[in-house]
């Protein structure tokens, strides 16, 4: 059989979280505060937060785009995670879940850092393309709506440098991309795109069974122009 993931009971998990994760406390505070908001299933796992916190450390991050911040758990991670000039540009609709995480922000002491932008990510996302933004940012992470998740991308392959890492959220869906019988919209849309960026040869990817699947994908620096489908 081939070697697979181990799968996380719940006493791995608890083990997991007692010497596996390190959270700050402002982390752990506006975690807490999330599990009992509407929408706390879209909470970041901890153990995926401080993953990206290191990969973020791992490649020098100093500018990362974040699309879909809820109330902020992940901006959290990086902005800790960067040197003092690092910067983030947040986008959410949601002004509500923004102001949550912006007081958050300010008491873990990264306002500074973070930058919201309030409206639809598309539109904020080609304004900076159209401002020439392109190649500005060394981290993206997409975690958003899912049917626009091939948009997202594109615009994320224009925003991050050769080089630079585009993170997407819940490409395993809670497991139901692998079940033919589901045909909702955004379950169809994570399945499209998680073809569309396995056949992208203009980026290396691979896609990793944490949290509710985080698929990475490194942008190369000589960018094909055609997608080979396989």
């Amino acid at each position: 059989m081939t070697p697979r993931t181990l799968g996380l009971t719940d006493p791995i998990h608890a083990y997991l979280m007692r010497v596996g994760v390190r959270e700050s406390a402002e982390q752990r505070l506006l975690r807490e505060a999330t599990l009992k908001l509407p929408g706390a299933e879209m909470l970041l796992a901890p153990e995926q937060a401080q993953f990206m916190a290191l990969i973020a450390q791992l490649i020098g991050a100093r500018r990362y785009l974040e699309i879909g911040t809820y109330t902020g758990c992940s901006a959290l991670a990086i902005a800790r995670a960067m040197p003092l000039d690092g910067r983030v540009v947040a986008c959410e609709i949601n002004p509500k879940f923004a102001a949550i995480a912006e007081r958050h922000w300010r008491r873990a002491g990264v306002a500074d850092k973070i930058e919201v932008r309030l409206g639809a990510a598309l539109n904020t996302l080609d304004a900076m393309v159209a401002q020439g933004g392109q190649e500005s940012f060394d981290l993206a992470f997409i975690d958003a709506d899912k049917e626009n998740l091939d948009a997202y991308y594109l615009r994320c392959l224009s925003l991050v440098r050769g080089g630079g890492l585009i993170l997407i959220d819940n490409t395993l869906w809670s497991g139901s991309v692998a079940d033919e019988s589901d045909h909702d919209a955004a379950t169809e849309a994570v399945r499209a795109f998680n073809r569309m960026i396995h056949a992208d040869q203009r980026v290396d990817m691979v896609m990793l069974p944490i949290g509710d699947g985080l698929t990475l994908a490194r942008k190369r620096s000589a960018e094909p122009t055609r997608l080979e489908h396989r």
